[in-house]
């Protein structure tokens, strides 16, 4: 019995153009000019109110809170996951911290308390998430979905359906700090995004987790324990609302079952305009927060033009749809390039 080798041709070499707008830098490019093209909208049509520093600041400041739950949505996708929860995370943690009796041992000791209540609350809960989609085999969709619904009801529970105002001076005077004239809940954010930046891009835990999302059996084979850092991965998330929770209560000086009402569609919308795949496999934290500032520019520019919340909601479905349209086409080229590239061995008699 003899084999015949079929390779199949080699596909033409792209243009330079055409392979740097396929690259991480090019999808940059594109996140850029859609930013400037909203800017110069703004302009156009409200150049006193949009085109000055004030305003950018407190573009800033709108983005800065999805922006946080945005980092840590963009590691969970990236491995192929999804996490619905991180609104009623956020809103569990901060009716947690903002409970009096830790009110009154922040008062005692320091506020950091508070922001360490926060912190663990949101760990916990991503620690649940990660645990039952991991080691329970739980879908990521219904398990964060259940999160969703449970911890919303606990921060009710909790709150006794009330708003909990925050009383300690100290934490609301350091979450109400300008540093160099810019509000601390941006810098926050800046922070949060370098080292959301570093983690993904310079270390292991970064290349396991994209690993895991191109392929999750390949990723174990290669010795990368999966589950457990697929938990760890939502713990992450879970991190990045508790967070989120302390930015909310400094600029709101109050916790409540409310807070980070649909921020998980949000933050998945600007994930995914930033250019990571929901199939997992592919993401980046700089194109995450193009996507924060994408939207949040946009909400600023229906906010200075007086347009109404529906045809903004109408707009951003538009891009949402638009850019997982070319999500699809880039997992389509993906695949038959692939193909392109194989060799068939084909047995003959």
């Amino acid at each position: 019995m003899s084999e015949q080798t079929q390779t199949l041709t080699a596909e033409p070499k792209p243009s330079p153009l055409k392979a740097l707008f396929s690259g991480a830098a090019g999808r940059n490019i594109g996140l850029v000019l859609a930013l400037l093209a909203i800017v110069v909208v703004g302009m156009l049509t409200a150049f006193d109110n949009f085109f000055n520093f004030g305003n950018a600041l407190v573009i800033l400041r709108q983005a800065s809170i999805i922006g946080v739950i945005s980092i840590g949505m963009t590691f969970v996708i990236i491995s192929g996951g999804i996490d619905l929860s991180v609104g009623a995370v956020l809103a569990l943690a901060s009716v947690v911290a903002s409970l009096a009796a830790i009110q009154d041992i922040a008062k005692s000791s320091h506020w950091i308390v508070t922001v360490i209540i926060a912190l663990l609350v949101g760990v916990g809960a991503g620690l649940i998430n990660g645990v039952v989609i991991a080691y329970g085999k739980v879908a990521a969709f219904m398990a964060t979905l259940a999160m969703l619904v449970g911890a919303r009801g606990l921060a009710e529970v909790l709150a006794n359906n009330r708003t909990l105002v925050v009383s300690d001076r100290d934490f609301l005077k350091a979450m109400n700090v300008d540093l160099l004239g810019i509000d601390i809940l941006v810098w926050i954010f800046a922070v949060v995004a370098v080292g959301g930046w570093l983690l993904l891009n310079r270390t292991t835990f970064g290349r396991r987790t994209v690993a895991i999302g191109g392929n999750r059996e390949a990723a174990r084979l290669a010795g990368i324990k999966v589950k457990q850092h697929i938990m760890w991965l939502y713990a992450l998330s879970g991190l990045t609302a508790g967070i989120a929770a302390v930015m909310i209560l400094g600029r709101t000086n109050a916790g409540t079952s409310t807070h980070g009402n649909l921020y998980e569609l949000d933050a998945i919308a600007a994930v995914v305009v930033g250019g990571t795949l929901l199939i997992g496999g592919r993401g980046t934290i700089t194109g995450t927060v193009f996507g924060v500032l994408i939207f949040a520019t946009l909400s600023n520019v229906f906010v200075q033009n007086n347009m109404s919340s529906s045809l903004q909601a109408i707009t951003k479905g538009v891009i949402i749809v638009i850019a997982v349209l070319l999500q699809q086409q880039f997992a389509v080229g993906r695949v038959k390039k692939v193909r392109k590239r194989s060799v068939v061995d084909v047995p003959t008699a």
